[in-house]
Formats: structure tokens, C-alpha cells, sequence
């Protein structure tokens, strides 16, 4: 089962808003969110908070890519979220996460017995490429007891 599978089988917004996984790995994870009446805004495009939630799952899906080999001693928990609204979106948009510090670097915080943080930044487009949003989410892998 791909991360995508997993996570619209398990996450019921993934699921309400159609999240379509086109690609992840612990270098990049990307996610389209069509363009659906339903989720639109005043001005007709996708609703700030579909656009939100998009990107926050564009996160967390690069990080289950990235640490997914981590989650028997530790879970990964998203710490704060902040978004910025570009431009106008209209239409489909995407959402292409990257992590913003080694794997191995957290890896090792994470051995040496720390919480390590660290930030995914994610830039949401539109179809014509601009750029209608920006995201940075901080994430921590916390130890189980």
C-alpha cells in the first residue's frame, strides 16, 4: 500500500476533499486537490482551508516518506502551521512539499534521545505554475514512552 493509499484510507479529510497523491518520497511529496464547486470560496476558487489542508497534507505526507522507518519508536506530530495567500487560485491547485533538514540529521537527534523539529515548506500552484500560496509546517518526531 502506497502512502497515498494509506493515508486516504485513514484520514477522512485526504478522503472529503479528494486529495490525489502524484508523488512521494522523502525528497518531495506532491498533491493536487481538483477543482470541485464544493470547496469553493466567494470568488470561486478553492477555499482557503481546503488550500490549508492540502498543503498540511503535502507535509505530513513527505514526512511519513522520510521517517515511515522511525514509527515503531517514535510518532511524527505537527508542532505549527503557517500559511501565506499569494494570489488568487482558480481551478485545480498543487501542493509540493520538502523537508528542510537532512533525514539523517533528524534521525540522529532522534538516537541521541531528543524530539528533534524540523520544518517541511510547501508551495501551492495553480495550473499555470504561479504560485498561489506558501506553507511552512514544523514537525517533531516525539519518542514513545
Amino acid at each position: 500500500m502506497s502512502i497515498g493509499e494509506m493515508l486516504a484510507a485513514t484520514v477522512p479529510m485526504v478522503r472529503t476533499l479528494n486529495l490525489e497523491y502524484l508523488e512521494t518520497t522523502p525528497e518531495r511529496a506532491v498533491l493536487a486537490l481538483p477543482d470541485q464547486g464544493d470547496f469553493h470560496n466567494h470568488i470561486g476558487g478553492p477555499h482557503a482551508g481546503a488550500m490549508f489542508t492540502l498543503a498540511e497534507s503535502a507535509s505530513g505526507a513527505i514526512v511519513l516518506a522520510a521517517f515511515g522507518d522511525q514509527l515503531s519508536r517514535a510518532v511524527p506530530l505537527a508542532v505549527s502551521a503557517e500559511i501565506a495567500y499569494k494570489k488568487v487560485a482558480l481551478g485545480p491547485v498543487t501542493a509540493t512539499a520538502t523537508l528542510g533538514r537532512p533525514v539523517a540529521d533528524v534521525v540522529a537527534e532522534l538516537d541521541a534521545g531528543k524530539r528533534p523539529e524540523f520544518p517541511v515548506a510547501v508551495a501551492i500552484t495553480r495550473e499555470d505554475g504561479a504560485v498561489t500560496g506558501e506553507m511552512t509546517v514544523i514537525w517533531t518526531l516525539r519518542p514513545n514512552s
